[in-house]
């Protein structure tokens, strides 16, 4: 890599600063929770995130938020994200790849139904639903 002009870091920092806003909670409606322990790290959770933030920006939805946590407890499926709309009840995904992040946006984030082929379902989901 060559050496970096002025312009270069200019232009890398206001890269940088869009995709750190997608982090930040204030005025956001919707949010996508990117798992982002070990084993989720290990099957390409930061590539799903990266790809989240990056199709987001480009779309101008910068009313989502974006952040990470822990092990979900879904190892089998990594990675794994949970998507939160307001009206709509939260939904788990499952074997999250970059390739379908788009699905993911067009369908739950702006079409508001859920992405059946890929939710997985809550283990107290039906504790929550009997009680």
């Amino acid at each position: 890599m060559g050496k970096l002009t002025l312009a270069d870091l200019r232009k890398l920092r206001e890269s940088t600063k869009k995709g750190m806003e997608m982090r930040d909670s204030a005025n956001k409606g919707a949010r996508v929770i990117v798992s982002m322990g070990t084993c989720g790290i290990a099957a390409g959770a930061k590539a799903t995130f990266d790809a989240f933030i990056e199709q987001l920006l480009a779309r101008g939805m910068t009313d989502v938020l974006v952040s990470q946590t822990g092990c979900m407890g879904f190892c089998q499926h990594e990675p794994t994200i949970e998507v939160s709309v307001p009206g709509m009840e939260s939904a788990v995904y499952g074997d999250v790849k970059a390739d379908v992040v788009e699905q993911i946006i067009n369908t739950h984030l702006v079409g508001k139904e859920i992405v059946k082929n890929l939710q997985l379902q809550k283990p107290s989901i039906d504790i929550i639903k009997e009680a």
